[in-house]
């Protein structure tokens, strides 16, 4: 379902580079006829971006690309961030500092049309922030400890306070008895906490500053760069989904699990 909106005037740029540690070309991986970085584009098609474009850093993700219809543009190589490639993308299709920019992973296959569109549409909305992204109340608190499902805190109007690899926010009086150092949370507190979904907005102008900012050490030791926004005094303003959203490809065992999702 698309959403109605008048504020269409965006483009969507996915971020697409053939040396993956875990998986191998991963962007021409095949997922029921198809490889991923289209299907990827096919998904995001179905928003109301002005335009999707393909930020390649090979010829054949170009050629697959062109080969079913999708916009692509080549890149350079050695990039050191997805950010720095989008940048290079808006300088190249000659977008305005002004110009709305939704980068969505080259990874996720099932990513929801909407979900675009509201990313979008919140840094539309929202002129005082730099960028938009998403998260998901969670609902496992296997998922509120694991290190690799980044959560994220927000203030009353919204906006990211931090994110991190850690259960934030601490529940003080959640662990179990006699384990004061909270390496055991008995249950998940309430509110619940919200895991970061990895789809950002930005305006083509922040884009083109924020590989250039400094790294920040907050950066660093959490391994997230939208830290790196946070710490320069950037607000990123967060939209709340009812839908957790569908599993992305970063193995093997995600590729076939994403197999056999379309196939059912």
């Amino acid at each position: 379902m698309r959403l109605a909106n008048t504020h269409s005037d965006f483009t969507v740029l996915i971020p697409a580079r053939m040396a993956s540690s875990r998986l191998p070309d991963k962007p021409l991986a095949d997922i029921a006829g198809l490889p991923m970085v289209v299907r990827v584009a096919q998904r995001a098609m179905l928003s109301n971006a002005r335009q999707v474009v393909v930020a390649a850093d090979d010829e054949r993700i170009v050629a697959a690309c062109a080969s079913h219809g999708v916009q692509a543009l080549l890149t350079r190589q050695d990039h050191a961030s997805g950010s720095d490639r989008l940048a290079e993308a808006c300088k190249l299709l000659g977008l305005s500092d002004q110009a709305v920019v939704v980068n969505v992973q080259g990874d996720e296959p099932l990513i929801e049309p909407t979900l675009i569109d509201q990313v979008a549409q919140l840094l539309i909305d929202r002129p005082e922030a730099s960028m938009s992204t998403a998260a998901h109340a969670i609902s496992q608190l296997a998922d509120f400890c694991n290190p690799n499902v980044v959560k994220v805190v927000m203030d009353a109007r919204q906006m990211a306070l931090y994110f991190s690899r850690a259960p934030i926010p601490w529940w003080r009086d959640g662990q179990s008895a006699g384990n004061p150092g909270g390496e055991a949370f008995t249950q998940l507190p309430l509110p619940p906490p919200l895991r970061h979904v990895g789809i950002y907005a930005y305006r083509a102008g922040f884009l083109a500053q924020f590989p250039l900012l400094p790294a920040a050490p907050i950066e660093q030791l959490e391994s997230l760069e939208q830290l790196r926004a946070l710490w320069h005094g950037h607000r990123i303003a967060v939209h709340t989904t009812e839908q957790a959203p569908g599993p992305g490809v970063d193995t093997p065992e995600d590729l076939q699990r994403v197999r056999a999702l379309l196939e059912a």
